[in-house]
C-alpha cells in the first residue's frame, strides 16, 4: 500500500484556536510559529487537523479516544508568509504563524477512533498527540491515505492517491467547525473576507499588480471588472485576464459560473492572475495593501476535476398542477 506524506496537527479547544481553525478553513491556509528542520524541502500531500481529544495523556490512553479529523490536500508546500493573516495576528499586529502552506478541504470526519480501529497508523495518530504538546506544530509522517479516503467516500487511484478529484470530494466549510467554544460568527464560504474595506484593498492591489505585469510586457491594459477583469491588447493579440487576490496561500479561488464559462470559450484567450500573501494595513484610511506572491496561469481553462460547486439554483416544484 503506497504511503503519502502527511502533516499531522492538533488544534486546541480554546476560542482563539477554534477561531483560527475557522479562518484557516475559510481562507485555505495553515501556519506554524516556527520553521522546523524537517519542513525544509518537504512536499506533503495531505494534512490532518484534529480537534476534540486532549493530547496530554499517555499514548495508550490517547489510542482509546476519538477525535474530529479535518482532512485536507496540501497545495504548494511550505513557504514563509509575510502578511498578518489570522485574527490573532491582526489583533496583535505581528506574525505569529509565518511557516505556512495551502490546504484544500476534502472531508470532515467525526468521532474517528485514534487507535487500531480507526483509519490512522499508530505513528500518524501519535503525531497528532505530539503536535498537541508542542504548540500545535505540525508533525510529518509517512502513512497510507487509503483508509482516510475510503472513510470519506472519496474515489482514488491506489497508485496515485494524492491526485484527489476535487469534484468528487465532499469538502466542508468553516461553518462546520464544532468546537466546545466555537465563536458565534456568520460565515460565507471558502476564501470570503468579511471586512468589505479589506476585501476591496486586496482586490485593487491584485489588479494593480496584474496591470503592471502586462504593461511591462508591452500590452495595453483596459480595466473592465465585468465580464472579466482586464482586457489586454498588443498589436493583433488580445487576452482577457481574471485577477484574484488573498492574504492566504495560493490554494483555490472562488469563481462564478460566468467566469468558468468565459475561460472555456474557445473564441477567447483567458489568463488567471493570482496574488497571494498580500499584506494589508487596516490602521490606515483607506486600508493599504502591499507585496504578495504571484501565481500566473496563461491560456487558462479550468478542468472539471478542479472545480467544486458551492451553490445550486433550485427550481421549486409547481404546486398549481
Amino acid at each position: 500500500m503506497k504511503s503519502s506524506t502527511f502533516v499531522m496537527v492538533h488544534v486546541g479547544q480554546s476560542t482563539e484556536s477554534q477561531r483560527n481553525l475557522e479562518h484557516g478553513i475559510e481562507t485555505l491556509s495553515w501556519g506554524f510559529p516556527e520553521k522546523k528542520p524537517e519542513y525544509e524541502g518537504a512536499q506533503p500531500q495531505f494534512a490532518v487537523l484534529a480537534t476534540g481529544a486532549s493530547p496530554r495523556v499517555q499514548l495508550e490512553n490517547w489510542l482509546q479516544d476519538t477525535a474530529t479529523l479535518y482532512l485536507f490536500q496540501v497545495r504548494g508546500g511550505f513557504y514563509e508568509g509575510e502578511s498578518w493573516h489570522w485574527p490573532d495576528e491582526e489583533a496583535e499586529r505581528r506574525l505569529k504563524y509565518p511557516q505556512r502552506f495551502g490546504i484544500e478541504p476534502l472531508a470532515k470526519l467525526d468521532n474517528v477512533p485514534l487507535g487500531p480501529d480507526g483509519p490512522l497508523t499508530e505513528s500518524g495518530s501519535d503525531a497528532i498527540r505530539r503536535s498537541g504538546t508542542d504548540r500545535g506544530m505540525g508533525k510529518l509522517v509517512q502513512m497510507p491515505a487509503q483508509h482516510l479516503l475510503e472513510l470519506a467516500g472519496i474515489p482514488f487511484d491506489p497508485n496515485q492517491p494524492e491526485n484527489v478529484p476535487l469534484d468528487k470530494s465532499p469538502g466542508f466549510t468553516a461553518e462546520q467547525v464544532e468546537g466546545k467554544k466555537k465563536p458565534q460568527r456568520r460565515r460565507r464560504g471558502a476564501g470570503y473576507i468579511s471586512d468589505p474595506k479589506k476585501r476591496k484593498a486586496i482586490e485593487l492591489h491584485a489588479e494593480d499588480h496584474a496591470v503592471a505585469h502586462y504593461e511591462a510586457g508591452g500590452w495595453t491594459v483596459e480595466k473592465l471588472g465585468k465580464p472579466y477583469d482586464l482586457r489586454c491588447t498588443r498589436g493583433t493579440e488580445e487576452r482577457h485576464v481574471e485577477v484574484k487576490g488573498t492574504t492566504g496561500a495560493p490554494t483555490s479561488v472562488e469563481l462564478t459560473i460566468n467566469e468558468v464559462l468565459h475561460a472555456r470559450d474557445k473564441n477567447t484567450t483567458v489568463d488567471l492572475y493570482v496574488v497571494s500573501d498580500i499584506k494589508v494595513d487596516t490602521h490606515t484610511d483607506p486600508y493599504t495593501a502591499s507585496e504578495g506572491m504571484v501565481s500566473h496561469y496563461p491560456d487558462w481553462e479550468p478542468a472539471e476535476e478542479d472545480l467544486r460547486p458551492r451553490k445550486y439554483e433550485y427550481r421549486l416544484p409547481d404546486l398549481t398542477g
